[in-house]
């Protein structure tokens, strides 16, 4: 049985016009890419004048081509961090019940109560 061709993919604009996008992509990927990536629509890197300095294929190779970095058994310790930094502790907070009528505190009835900090507080709980 012969294959048929393969049938491209046609759509349609709001506006009621059709596009192949197939014939679109492959008309313009030897044209500069518009962002700071300095490659074509092929992600051929690309001189200033225009002109493919290494293409695709050339850097796939050499990516493969390359060594890669062993996994070393010991810790790589930043030499900004001198010391560990602490971790800051959870603060209790102390609350007293309160008289709704009279608006003063209950006699005898103060409750400790734990109460963690969150969001931006936490994050920024030792950090002077």
């Amino acid at each position: 049985m012969a294959q048929q061709p393969t049938r491209r993919k046609m759509y349609r604009t709001m506006q009621g016009r059709m596009v192949d996008i197939e014939k679109l992509r492959a008309s313009n990927e030897n044209v500069r890419a518009v962002g700071n990536m300095r490659v074509n629509a092929r992600g051929d890197i690309v001189g200033a004048s225009g002109q493919i300095v290494k293409t695709k294929e050339e850097q796939m190779k050499e990516y493969y081509e390359a060594p890669k970095g062993q996994v070393s058994d010991t810790r790589v310790r930043n030499p900004k961090e001198s010391k560990p930094q602490s971790i800051p502790q959870q603060q209790v907070v102390q609350t007293q019940v309160v008289n709704p009528q009279a608006n003063r505190p209950v006699q005898g009835k103060n409750i400790n109560t734990f109460k963690p900090k969150k969001g931006i507080d936490a994050a920024l709980d030792g950090i002077e």
